[in-house]
């Protein structure tokens, strides 16, 4: 059964570690979370990123609060008011395709908002996809790769990360508009977009107690240790 999951408000380790136990559980099927956060500014930086450029980055913007190493790949991202969501699903697609292809059922949604925005379809260089930039850790809303959603002043407002674990995919994805997480008409394309996307018929589930208690042992052990944070 394909899901729209309701979870609890969860710091960022938290996040991190139920996104996990989404794609052990349902593998096989699609799962769409948004999150719902704790009450503090969170940062978020890929798989692959250097802590100590992250660090610098961090300083850099005189930003105090928690950050956490993603199971996904991608730069930094500031949750400060975005929408934060998540999308677990089968596929044997490239994830070139994949994110190119649902991000243009995201712009299709946000069209019809009047958010008239573009898709960025610049080729870059292999380069522009680095988790480093000249020694300083990539920051995915800073710098917008092929497909990302840029707004008309061309600033971006949709980006996202993936990671396949066998022929799942985890998608980690922020939409930073104003009042991105107040007005429910932002979590309704979102949810539109992925029925649209996948053909998924979503049904409303909360996450049970065991996932939720699941979630925060991941965090405990694996999320928050500096053996996560600092890997490379």
């Amino acid at each position: 059964m394909d899901i729209l999951l309701s979870s609890p408000a969860m710091n960022v380790f938290e996040q991190m570690a139920l996104d996990e136990c989404i794609v052990r559980a349902r593998p096989h099927e699609i799962t769409l979370r948004l999150y719902r956060w704790t009450a503090d500014d969170a940062v978020t930086f890929g798989y692959a990123q250097f802590i100590s450029e992250v660090r610098r980055a961090l300083a850099e913007r005189k930003f105090t609060g928690p950050y956490a190493r993603r199971p996904t790949g991608g730069g930094m991202v500031f949750h400060e008011g975005d929408l934060t969501f998540s999308l677990v699903f089968p596929s044997f697609g490239r994830p070139a395709d994949i994110y190119k292809n649902f991000h243009a059922h995201i712009h299709a949604q946000l069209n019809r908002l009047g958010e008239k925005g573009r898709i960025f379809d610049k080729n870059l260089s292999v380069s522009a996809y680095a988790p480093s930039i000249n020694h300083t850790a990539s920051a995915c809303f800073s710098n917008p790769v092929e497909n990302d959603l840029l707004a008309e002043n061309g600033h971006k407002i949709l980006g996202g990360a993936l990671r396949r674990f066998g022929n799942t995919v985890l998608y980690q994805g922020s939409l930073q508009v104003p009042q991105a997480r107040e007005n429910p008409a932002y979590t309704n394309a979102v949810i539109s977009a992925v029925r649209s996307y996948l053909a998924a018929d979503l049904h409303p589930h909360r996450a049970s107690e065991a996932w939720v208690a699941q979630a925060k042992e991941l965090a405990r052990t694996q999320y928050s240790t500096n053996a996560w944070t600092e890997k490379f």
